[in-house]
């Protein structure tokens, strides 16, 4: 095959609309631009999002992204560092916790946390409890129960 004996596929191909070129031509006077308008004219026609002048939609909508979980749950997080205010051998429960002012409601459910040391014994009992903290608890000796 050569060069010169390359064929496009029929249909590939199309005749261009010639545009103005008089009312025998079916596209002449208005050139298949209807009558007059913002559209009609040379160069017209308004940018993605215009709406002819009104506050644009996203100019109306708040700027905070991103979504709300709905299926999220609130808890009180208490830190494995804060623990280490109740003395050695006590058992800890959300009441316990509330009473040392580590937690603001006894509502919601309770979460401990591994952030820091625990140096000595405690038993704790809980709804919810992170790995690390469960690890650190019982490094120390301690007891973790959830509730």
């Amino acid at each position: 095959m050569k060069q010169n004996e390359l064929k496009p596929p029929i249909g590939a191909k199309h005749r261009s609309k010639r545009v103005g070129r008089g009312d025998g031509s079916g596209h002449g006077s208005y050139s298949g631009k209807g009558s007059k308008g913002q559209k009609a004219r040379s160069g017209g026609g308004v940018r993605l999002g215009f709406e002819g002048g009104q506050l644009p939609l996203i100019k109306r909508l708040p700027e905070n992204r991103g979504f709300t979980n709905i299926f999220r749950v609130e808890c009180n997080i208490v830190n494995a560092k804060n623990l280490n205010v109740f003395p050695p051998g006590s058992e800890i429960t959300p009441k316990e916790l509330f009473q040392a002012g580590l937690i603001k409601s006894l509502e919601l459910p309770t979460k401990i946390l591994g952030d820091g040391d625990i140096r000595h014994s405690l038993s704790v009992k809980a709804n919810k409890f992170s790995a690390t903290a469960e690890k650190k608890i019982i490094a120390a000796g301690g007891k973790v129960e959830k509730i």
